[in-house]
């Protein structure tokens, strides 16, 4: 359950300042959005695959239902809205490093309702495991984790963008997997680990904390592992990586891997998403990924 916005990705030498005018070296339009492009990447990972959107009736809402149909997942809950466009990011790269700055508008994801959510019931219950993020409202996000832990099924919540949230929503996140900069948002600790002992302190049953080159960060009440990047080869752009780590987290999750295995296939379809440029065009294919782990 998640946002689709459609990429405007603008490579640069540099920032501009507030003010002015700096030449790009190239563009690009493509899907986006941090559920939408961890749907994709479970989707390309060979899980069956169910996204809950809501998506304008425009070009941008047209972008995501072909991206859908041409990676096989499943939009029987992708809802449409005549009254909202469909949002945008706008994605400043630097042309050297891949390093990013994103500016998001969610648009018509952020009218998503909680009877949404209910008419996907039938797709939650049936499911392995439940992911959302913090592009959607805060009470939708909620309200699809208590769903689904109602019912018995695995929630994982990526709580990006990081914003504080209520005492409530940590005991209805099974695993928790932001970055460092989102973690330390979240707790007020800048280190990693005590970031994430204030995070199971809170409730959460797991957290999972992604670390860029430096790999991941997993911390349970019973383990404390440090999982190694893998290296795929030269970065390109960084944008999407952590939710290409997600969708390869959800579908070793949901195939019965243990935590730590499922972090290291994370790490492995992150590892090659770097590679390439855009969001979910980066995501790899699963016969990719087993190939870079049995190297």
């Amino acid at each position: 359950m998640g946002s689709f916005v459609a990429d405007l990705s603008f490579r640069t030498p540099r920032l501009p300042a507030w003010g002015e005018t700096v030449l790009g070296a190239e563009f690009r339009l493509g899907p986006g959005g941090k559920g939408s492009n961890q749907a994709v990447a479970a989707a390309r990972l060979g899980a069956h695959v169910s996204f809950i959107c809501k998506l304008g009736r425009d070009a941008f809402g047209d972008l995501a239902r072909r991206t859908y149909a041409d990676d096989g997942v499943d939009t029987r809950f992708v809802f449409d809205t005549a009254d909202h466009a469909t949002g945008g990011a706008a994605i400043i790269l630097d042309q050297v490093s891949g390093e990013n700055a994103i500016v998001v508008v969610p648009g018509s994801c952020f009218t998503l309702s909680a009877a949404d959510v209910e008419n996907a019931r039938p797709a939650i219950e049936g499911a392995a495991a439940f992911m959302t993020q913090l592009e959607l409202p805060l009470p939708i996000v909620e309200y699809g984790l208590r769903l689904a832990k109602s019912l018995g099924v695995k929630t994982i919540l990526n709580p990006a963008p990081a914003f504080a949230l209520p005492d409530a929503v940590y005991p209805l996140c099974d695993f928790m997997t932001p970055n460092e900069v989102e973690a330390a948002m979240l707790t007020g600790e800048s280190d990693p680990a005590r970031a994430a002992d204030v995070l199971l302190a809170r409730g959460a049953g797991a957290a999972v904390i992604t670390l860029g080159a430096q790999g991941a960060l997993v911390k349970t009440p019973a383990i404390a592992e440090h999982v190694a990047a893998v290296d795929a080869g030269p970065v390109v752009e960084t944008t999407g990586a952590g939710d290409a780590f997600n969708g390869g987290f959800i579908v070793a999750l949901a195939e019965g891997r243990d935590i730590v295995e499922a972090v290291r296939f994370g790490c492995a379809v992150a590892g090659i998403s770097v590679t390439r440029p855009g969001t979910a065009d980066s995501m790899p294919r699963r016969d990719e990924v087993d190939a870079l782990m049995r190297r």
